[in-house]
């Protein structure tokens, strides 16, 4: 046993660059888990200690229960009014030394001295009544309001608009914009301009239950202090009871931990991502990892021989194997957590740099990073080599005499068990795309898929290759390095699997992307009537406010034909929560959105009754003249009857409920979208100016034209490929590594070949050409298998998802191309350093190389 150890450390020393280059994918995979991990962990400890001490000046908080629960994407939910009764209520309670009504909610934004919404400073936008100077917060200039035209404004949205105390601010709320005085400006303890990057604007009591909550003498919450003496969870549960279960109680930290919960959104979503990259690191690893140690075997096959002939039994030689591939994945594990850690630093001070006041704390490296990278390196490495290590205890005495390595077999195996997983893939796939399991489904489904296919390439290796290669093969260096690219199958299509995986992904997401591009764009330009569309900057259904008196003036604009206005919101519908809309004229919006009934009437939408699109009809198993509970925002459930249903539309995919129902229930007052449809002689050019000077008073809209709203949905398709592009960025790496690696030992297995080749006249450079030709070869064999997997896996999800709105099927021919060029120049960039080093080989020493 000690010969075999001490064997397999100087194999491990004699091959430490070729071990290296594939252990340089168990640390991208190990670097982003360990990454993401401190990322949320010091980020997350971060946003606690600035929300710590936020309710310092309230002992306990009592609020109503929303009727709508906001999901994380979602804006907060509507908190129904307390009114002065139910405060009266909580002050009786034994325990309460002073109760008092609260009024804060999302919804005040305040518009800078150019007319145009105050950017962002990383948190919500809040709208208050000013109660006083506490603990927690003092003016920093001027005074409190006083007055109806008064405001109060926090340090953050201050310095972020050039406010002082005296000038005039404009705020969108409830109603259309108001101009106020700022008669001060305030602060937080800990010299905080701001807690979570929110912007505040205090107004006095009754303009706050105005204009923020929509109801006179309402109260958002209520703040209770307890009696000396008494015990806030004491007082907590006598508060409850005494109130029910409408009601949330909660004490200051409670409420400072839910309010730091809501900011932790941005941690899961780059958590998600950096685990997604890990993830494809780690499978592309996988094929990277089993290459490696296949060739190293196969050139050790002496070696291996020898030590079998002096009694080395077969499971001290999968031990040996195993052995080192332990040693690499644990040397791969302690760097790529390393590296995990300096990413999490950086992560979290660009993360913390979005958000206005947002303080990184000390580094945090948590137990289950440490744990997961050694885990995920450790396992990954010494799964991938079993299989090698198998073969190497296959390795027979007699081949100590032999010069050449093991056949490389027919692998039946192999390609039985590639067509299961294939076939296994295939159906989840199926069950995830077209029945009712869940993503995990489709994920499992894709995984197994790839493995099979990996498995499987090898039979088409070979033809595929030398169709490939017969591009360069017009040249004695390029004919002989499409032969050596087709000598090895296997070899090779382990390779390529590397470049595979990662061509493949990135095209079903950019074919998904482009289907769903050109759906929408469709219907943007052969179904929508509007020539003009007023619509938030930020795009989405909600994100704006449009002054209904505008609209109204619009109608009047020559060469307006019609204009149809809509609110959105979520609601309950049944037992869904879902997108509701609310259309001003239901009529001109039907035809403008150029919507066709499916089943029912859709023409006119009385009170009591809905329309809505037929997948969500279908989903809840609703048909025409069946009843439907909806519960809106704000107000009691209503009882609804199915009018129709209308064909799904990416423009109108929701539940339209009566408009005098959406104004009184939905959270927002004021439309957020319109559409204005010109007449036939109407020039676009000439209303669109008219139409932008009526809305001048609601900054957050923009008038755009059919072209442009195709483009700005453009864009934000091209925003998340950019993410996906970084996938591709991570496999390619990979990949390169692959390649390197596989021409590396390639060239040390055939170095008496290649010394022959330069004694008989092959110069220095139509080596480095032959070299790079097989190089080139393999990364487009990969290239051009991953762009056929993935553009079939695209299409598949693009079909699946029809009920979404994806009526069109589309391939991103640009793309594809551009991954195709650039397999050919990872090729080619990873050809350089084993070329270098074929070219230099020694001619004498190389054909009498052993």
């Amino acid at each position: 046993m000690t010969g075999v150890l001490s064997a397999t450390l100087k194999s491990l020393l004699s091959r430490k660059l070729r071990l290296l280059l594939s252990g340089l994918a168990v640390v991208l995979a190990v670097m982003f888990v360990s990454g993401a991990m401190v990322i949320k962990d010091t980020l997350g400890r971060s946003i606690d200690a600035q929300f710590a001490g936020a309710y310092d000046d309230m002992d306990l908080h009592v609020a109503h229960k929303p009727k709508i629960e906001a999901g994380a994407a979602d804006d907060a939910a509507v908190v129904p009014p307390a009114d002065a009764a139910t405060v009266a209520r909580v002050a009786a309670v034994g325990g309460v030394a002073k109760a008092y009504g609260l009024v804060k909610a999302e919804g005040a934004r305040a518009l800078g001295k150019d007319g145009k919404l105050v950017p962002s400073t990383g948190g919500p936008r809040y709208g208050e009544a000013w109660r006083g100077e506490s603990s927690l917060l003092k003016l920093r200039e001027g005074h409190a309001p006083r007055t109806e035209d008064e405001v109060a404004v926090n340090a953050a949205l201050a310095k972020k608009a050039g406010y002082r105390a005296g000038d005039r601010i404009a705020v969108l709320t409830t109603e259309p914009r108001r101009t106020f005085t700022v008669a001060g400006v305030f602060g937080y303890s800990g010299e905080r301009d701001s807690i979570g990057g929110e912007q505040t604007v205090a107004f006095t009591e009754p303009v706050a239950q105005r204009l923020v909550l929509g109801k006179a003498g309402g109260f958002s919450g209520i703040a209770v202090d307890t009696a000396r003496g008494t015990s806030a969870d004491s007082v907590k549960e006598a508060v409850a009871k005494q109130l029910g279960d409408d009601f949330d109680v909660l004490t200051g930290e409670e409420l400072a931990k839910k309010d730091s919960q809501k900011n932790r959104g941005i941690l899961d979503m780059m958590n998600m991502m950096l685990l997604g990259f890990a993830g494809v690191a780690v499978l592309v690893g996988i094929f990277l990892i089993v290459n490696t140690f296949s060739i190293i075997i196969a050139q050790r096959m002496r070696e291996l021989a020898l030590l079998r002939a002096i009694g080395a039994s077969r499971k001290q030689m999968i031990g040996s194997v195993l052995l080192e591939s332990f040693v690499v994945g644990l040397v791969a594990s302690a760097v790529g957590l390393a590296a995990g850690i300096g990413i999490g630093a950086a992560g979290a001070d660009m993360l913390a740099g979005t958000t206005d006041g947002l303080k990184v704390a000390s580094l945090g490296v948590p137990a289950g990073a440490v744990v997961t990278a050694f885990a995920v390196g450790i396992v990954v490495t010494v799964l991938s080599a079993l299989f090698p290590a198998l073969r190497a205890s296959k390795v027979p005495p007699i081949a100590v005499i032999r010069a050449a390595a093991l056949p490389d077999g027919k692998h039946r195996k192999q390609t039985w068990t590639g067509a299961i997983l294939l076939g296994l893939g295939v159906v989840l796939l199926a069950l995830g795309l077209f029945g009712s399991s869940g993503i995990g489904t489709i994920l499992t489904g894709v995984l197994l898929a790839f493995v099979g296919i990996a498995l499987l390439t090898p039979l088409i290796s070979r033809p595929t290759v030398w169709a490939l290669g017969s591009l360069f093969a017009r040249s004695v260096p390029g004919e002989l390095g499409r032969s050596n690219s087709a000598r090895n199958p296997r070899r090779t299509a382990v390779t390529a699997s590397a470049m595979m995986i990662g061509v493949a992904l990135v095209t079903a997401i950019s074919t998904v992307a482009a289907s769903s591009e050109s759906s929408v764009s469709k219907d943007i330009s052969q179904e929508l009537k509007a020539d003009l569309v007023a619509m938030g900057d930020a795009g989405s259904a909600g994100s704006a406010a449009i002054d209904p008196g505008a609209l109204t003036r619009a109608t009047q604009v020559p060469g307006v034909k019609a204009v149809a206005a809509a609110m959105f919101d979520t609601a309950t519908v049944g037992k869904e929560t879902t997108t509701v809309a609310g259309w001003q004229d239901w009529a001109k919006a039907r035809e403008i959105l150029g919507l066709r009934a499916e089943d029912g009437a859709i023409d006119a939408l009385a009170a009591g009754t809905v329309v809505m699109n037929a997948k969500a009809a279908e989903d809840q198993g609703l048909k025409v003249g069946d009843r439907v509970t909806v519960q809106l925002q704000r107000g009691e459930q209503h009882n609804y009857r199915l009018a129709g249903t209308f064909h799904d539309s990416s423009l109108a995919n929701s539940v339209v409920v009566p408009f005098a129902d959406a104004q009184t229930g939905f959270k927002a007052k004021l439309p957020s979208q319109a559409f204005f449809e010109l007449a036939g002689n109407a020039d676009v050019s000439d209303v669109q100016p008219k139409i932008e000077q009526l809305l001048k008073d609601s900054p957050e809209v923009s008038v755009q034209t059919k072209d442009q709203i195709i483009e700005k949905f453009s864009s934000g398709f091209a925003a998340m490929l950019m993410i996906v592009q970084a996938l591709l960025g991570v496999a390619m790496l990979i990949a390169v590594l692959g390649i390197v690696n596989t021409l590396a030992l390639s060239i040390l297995e055939r170095t008496k070949e290649m010394g022959m080749l330069r004694a008989i006249g092959l110069s220095r450079g139509q080596t480095v050409r032959m070299i790079m030709t097989e190089s080139v070869v393999i990364s487009l064999f990969g290239a051009v298998l991953g762009l056929a997997v993935g553009a079939v896996l695209g299409l598949a999800v693009a079909h699946a998802m029809k009920d979404q709105g994806v009526t069109e099927l589309a391939l991103p021919w640009g793309q594809m191309i551009a991954y195709l060029v650039g397999a050919a120049v990872v090729g080619v960039i990873a050809a350089i350093a084993p070329a270098r080093r074929g070219a230099r080989l020694n001619v004498l020493t190389a054909i009498s190389h052993g």
